[in-house]
């Protein structure tokens, strides 16, 4: 088990460009006057020290997140072993591709081993460009290769501060999506900062750092940012291109870099869907969106050599859907407000059933069982009925996988973001009510909305884009805690973006009757800057502090087992183990494994489920065969998980094992009346006893307090 240990020294214009402006000076014609010459000076000075400020914050947090990396676990001084230890679970399969590319022979042998890949499943050839999101872990081993800088800089270094690097493209991308939302920059340094006192919810780089949403959310927040320009009003065609240019760039490259891409553009889609259903969103604009995602992710299908899982994605049907259903349904924005309503529930209706008859028919053709765990996940987690399935069951026992808990919000709190998030996001909704029944009421059913027209605000379109983005976003992390760091972080812009808003404070302040445009200016700037204030003062100390505390990785049991095998078992030796451990074993040895941890594989999931009846009560004649159709040479067991505790009944690996299996649970408790006890003790802790029907199949070679290592007779 690693753990972190305290480390011993020795003593010795704020505007943006064409963002509308109510405060202009403008004559009956249209035409600004003359003098106003040194106001665009200013808003170009403005600009240029807003976007200085924006890359001096985002170079300042990617050194802020390497610091805290390298003082956690002192990874200049550790061994190299040590290092790629600290890359856990899924994160050092990914890496061990880098170190592969790196230490082919050439380039072409190493893309070549990783399009026949025989050693990430045994007695299997798979092609890792197409299973997997490691495009990037190309192009960096590539661009490792080619430039001058492999005498002053390793390997590993380079990788990491890459993706320490695009925390800086994550930051900015923040910084300019609330600038362009407010029309400050103020607004986005408010956000930059609340990004980084709310590091422990807004991003994980730090200690997770090949995982594939820190290469893909700096992607996604640019893609954000760019749509959040697009759906300005009175941007010129040119630009307009340019921007689609740049949504489609980033859009690619986020689905490029993340397996689950294509859920979260389903939730953008989403967004955009009912946006443009109550007409707050430029059709034509939305059209582009659509197409724009649909082709990135074709695109990537395409390279990822027509990976099924993206064919067959519920984002393609359902955009698809929504172009079809939109030419079938032709005057769907004219007619009174109940006219309007009735087609627009035929339209929903219309799209729900074409999404799900053309993926269903989309999967049928293509035999597409690759995402069936997630929809089996989902059925369970809302209470679709109760499930033994052990996919569903593994992922419903994790908490990363649960609901997001309370005490999220309370952290939130200490830095004011989620008190302002709610105020913001209470009258941003309430606007959105009003304008969105306006739309729908037309013309003649107008009288309503113009006794309420003092204290309404035009609701613009790049604005309800990020409402209605934040509320689905927040609702995914309410549901599922790993997906928070995708609400956390536009929490941070839609909060700043509230505080430093000329609608927002002309609302408030026309509601109670109190508008004039000095006060409002005054409030516009006054209670951000006071807030930085408070954050820098509050956490400022902390962040010091937290910069000054060292520490060092240590784990010296997987160390030893990891130099054992690379010392005592031959290169073409396969393991079985756990999925977590594999992937180590499989980065630090370079051995053959039987399973890991990337799960988008029907196949690798029953076979993960197979390798893992060694927690099982299963007989050693049952777990020998299993193993050995697996071609497997090692077994490694964790005493973690024979013994867990970290769950509760009913959710540690073992328990999970004997409901799949039909058989009673150890422990106190109760068990559904169809279980069974078995017939066989369980595995793990039998064969320690070195009885004669285990060890005529298993012969242990190595042992520590936590990993014991079997090796496999090999009988004829």
């Amino acid at each position: 088990m690693t753990t972190i240990r305290q480390r011993r020294v020795e003593k010795g214009t704020e505007a943006a460009e064409d963002q509308p402006s109510e405060e202009k000076n403008v004559k009956p014609d249209g035409k600004i006057l003359s003098d106003h010459t040194g106001g665009k000076l200013w808003n170009i000075l403005s600009v240029t020290v807003g976007g200085i400020v924006a890359i001096s914050l985002g170079l300042l947090t990617s050194v802020y997140v390497a610091t805290l990396h390298e003082n956690d676990l002192w990874f200049s001084n550790i061994k190299e072993v040590e290092r790629e230890i600290s890359f856990r679970t899924e994160c050092g399969l990914y890496y061990s591709y880098y170190k592969q590319m790196i230490q082919a022979a050439s380039i072409q042998q190493g893309l070549h081993g990783l399009v026949y890949d025989n050693k990430t499943e045994s007695v299997r050839t798979i092609n890792i460009l197409e299973r997997m999101n490691v495009y990037q872990e190309v192009f960096l081993s590539i661009l490792y290769r080619i430039l001058p800088i492999q005498q002053y800089l390793e390997p590993v270094y380079f990788y990491i501060y890459t993706l320490f690097g695009l925390q800086a493209v994550y930051v900015i991308a923040l910084y300019v999506t609330s600038w362009l939302l407010s029309g400050t920059w103020l607004s986005g340094l408010l956000a930059a900062c609340w990004y980084v006192t709310n590091r422990i919810d807004t991003t994980r780089v730090e200690f997770t750092i090949p995982l594939r949403e820190n290469w893909a959310l700096p992607f996604f927040a640019v893609q954000i940012a760019a749509i959040t320009y697009l759906l300005r009003t009175h941007l010129q065609p040119v630009r307009e291109r340019w921007t689609l240019m740049a949504v489609f760039i980033a859009t690619f490259l986020f689905s490029l870099t993340w397996q689950f891409n294509q859920f979260m553009m389903l939730i953008q889609a989403l967004a955009l869907f009912i946006l443009d259903c109550f007409d707050m969103l430029p059709t034509a604009k939305v059209t582009w969106l659509y197409i724009i995602q649909i082709s990135g992710l074709l695109l990537v299908c395409v390279l990822q050599f027509f990976n099924s899982m993206i064919l067959g994605s519920l984002l393609i049907s359902f955009n698809a859907s929504v172009l079809i259903a939109r030419t079938i349904q032709k005057n769907l924005k004219k007619g009174s407000l109940l006219n309007r309503l009735g087609k627009l529930i035929l339209h929903v209706l219309l799209v729900l059933c074409l999404t799900l008859l053309i993926n269903k028919f989309i999967k049928k053709i293509l035999n597409l069982e690759s995402d069936e765990h997630i929809f089996k996940f989902l059925k369970a987690k809302f209470g679709f009925g109760a499930t033994r399935d052990f996919d569903a069951n593994l992922y419903l026992c994790e908490e990363a996988f649960g609901l997001l808990p309370l005490n999220t919000f309370s952290r939130l709190s200490d830095t004011l973001l989620f008190y302002v998030y709610v105020f913001v996001l209470f009258l941003m909704t309430v606007a959105a009510v009003i304008v969105a029944f306006r739309n729908l009421s037309g013309s003649n059913q107008v009288q309503f909305m113009e006794k309420m027209e003092e204290c309404t605000i035009t609701l613009k379109p790049d604005a309800a884009y990020n409402l209605m983005h934040t509320v689905l976003f927040g609702c995914l992390a309410l549901s599922t805690m790993r997906m928070k760091y995708l609400w956390t972080s536009h929490m941070c812009v839609f909060a700043s973006f509230g505080l430093c808003s000329t609608e927002v404070w002309k609302l408030i302040l026309k509601c109670i009757h109190l508008y004039t445009s000095q006060r409002m200016h005054v409030i516009k700037y006054s209670i951000p800057i006071i807030t930085l204030l408070y954050i820098s003062y509050k956490f400022w100390p902390g962040i010091m502090d937290e910069l000054s505390e060292l520490r060092e990785f240590y784990d010296p049991d997987t160390v030893e087992l990891m130099n054992w095998i690379k010392s005592n078992t031959p290169n073409t030796a396969v393991f079985a183990g756990s999925m977590q451990l594999l992937a180590g074993v499989k980065l630090c040895t370079g051995r053959t494994l039987t399973n890991h941890p990337h799960y988008e594989d029907k196949n690798l999931r029953e076979r993960t489920k197979q390798i893992y009846q060694i927690y099982a009560k299963r007989s050693p004649e049952d777990v020998y065969r299993i193993l050995r159709s697996f071609g497997t040479d090692y077994v490694i067991l964790e005493d973690s998980i024979c013994y867990e505790r970290r769950h509760s009944r009913g959710c540690r690996l073992r328990d999970l094992l004997d409901v799949a299996n039909g058989h009673i649970m150890d422990g106190l408790g109760e068990n559904e009346p169809d279980l069974k006890p078995s017939l066989y003790p369980r595995f793990c802790e039998e064969i320690k006893k070195n009885l004669p029907s285990y060890t005529i199949h298993f012969t242990r070679v190595f042992q520590n307090k936590t990993f014991h290592v079997y090796k496999l007779a090999k009988h004829k």
